[in-house]
């Protein structure tokens, strides 16, 4: 098996990671029901996924540096299956959360540890495309992982999905001990030296930056499934059909916010981005009642949200060139606590408040993010790398 047929198969180790975070979102009604929980404690299958995705996986890298890659990938991997495997053997809510955890834990190590080995494998020079390649298997789970998700869900049940996921998991372990090389492990970087990157005001600012943004982002997204179906009264079928249009528009905004970055800058696109996002997310609030319309305004929204990853990653990375690596790390942990966030506060906001209240204030956290980029141009319009506290390997 060639390299570049190797680093597919981390792509697709990536998808199936990156299916069993969001296919929560389009199965969030069936496990409520099923479960006999309310749809806002439900919701919180995410907070607990994605919060301990964000502090664990940090720590588990810094205590696992030194283990050879191809092994701590397995070992990664077989924590991922059983979390799955549990998933659909533990009866009850709260069991099904421990499961989540489990999942949690392992997920995180095998998605940096896969992008450890594609950079490793790949051709001099192509480490980047590599790393793109590992992470559009995440990009496909919106895509494909999702809708396949939910037409299981509808056909059989929510457990066939995790089911499933984990005998793809079992398979790819297989395949992982064939196919993978070995590769030694790294020493790593102690975590209070990886935090002292935050002590940059520019570097803070653009980190709020990301959390706000997918604050806003997730408080209406984890509740994507009632929402169409309890608000906008969509079908089944052209649920799936929304879910799977909302994936597709998802990579357009991912590709085309990297060009607008290239083109007309860091600020001009995160902030366009951004605007249209809020904007996309009040005018579902408005029309909420016709399917026809919010169907369009649901590509536009994920469009617009996507739009600012890149972007976003990019920005971070000219801040801080001779840590590019950490704060791709940060940045992804703050992402995934901000999912966490997101989808507590949604959980409150559909309790206490409304499940169509969820979409306004969505855009509302989304627009402070932008007052924050405004508040912040004056840190962030010196393109000159930022002051970045030594950061060296532990020995």
């Amino acid at each position: 098996m060639s390299n570049t047929l190797k680093i597919y198969l981390l792509a697709l180790i990536s998808f199936l990671v990156g299916t069993s975070e969001y296919v929560i979102a389009g199965i969030l009604d069936k496990i409520s029901e099923d479960i006999g929980v309310s749809v806002s404690a439900a919701g919180q299958l995410i907070t607990f996924f994605s919060l301990t995705y964000a502090l664990g996986t940090p720590i588990l890298m810094a205590l696992t540096g030194r283990i050879e890659r191809r092994k701590l990938l397995l070992y990664a991997m077989v924590v991922f299956v059983l979390g799955n495997l549990l998933a659909i053997a533990l009866p009850g809510f709260g069991l099904f959360i421990a499961a989540r955890i489990i999942m949690a834990l392992g997920a995180g190590v095998v998605v940096v540890t896969s992008l450890t080995l594609a950079a490793k494998m790949a051709a001099p020079g192509k480490q980047a495309s590599a790393i793109a390649t590992v992470v559009t298997g995440f990009t496909a789970a919106l895509i494909i992982g999702i809708p396949i998700g939910r037409m299981v869900a509808a056909s059989y049940d929510w457990k066939s999905v995790f089911g499933g996921i984990g005998v793809l998991g079992l398979l790819a372990i297989i395949m992982i001990v064939f196919a993978i090389p070995r590769y030694d492990g790294e020493p790593s970087v102690p975590l209070r030296e990886q935090l002292a990157l935050l002590k940059t005001p520019k570097i803070a600012a653009a980190l709020g930056v990301t959390f706000l943004w997918i604050v806003g982002y997730s408080i209406p997204y984890t509740y994507i499934s009632p929402y169409l179906l309890q608000v906008t009264a969509m079908s089944e079928n052209t649920l799936s059909i929304a879910l799977f249009g909302f994936g597709v528009a998802s990579l357009i905004g991912s590709k085309l916010g990297g060009y607008s970055t290239d083109r007309w800058g860091v600020k001009r696109t995160l902030m366009g981005g951004m605007l249209v996002h809020a904007a996309a997310l009040l005018l579902i609030s408005f029309s909420a009642s016709s399917s026809a319309i919010v169907f369009p305004l649901l590509m536009l929204w994920s469009f617009a949200a996507w739009s600012s990853g890149p972007t976003q990653q990019y920005n971070l990375l000219t801040l801080a060139p001779s840590a590019s690596s950490i704060m791709l790390s940060l940045n992804t942990s703050v992402l995934q606590l901000a999912m966490a966030v997101g989808a507590s506060a949604g959980g409150l906001i559909v309790a206490k408040v409304s499940l169509p209240s969820i979409t306004w204030i969505g855009a509302f956290g989304v627009l402070l993010a932008v007052v924050l980029i405004v508040l912040s141009r004056k840190l962030t319009s010196n393109r000159e790398p930022a002051t970045v506290p030594s950061v060296a390997p532990q020995a």
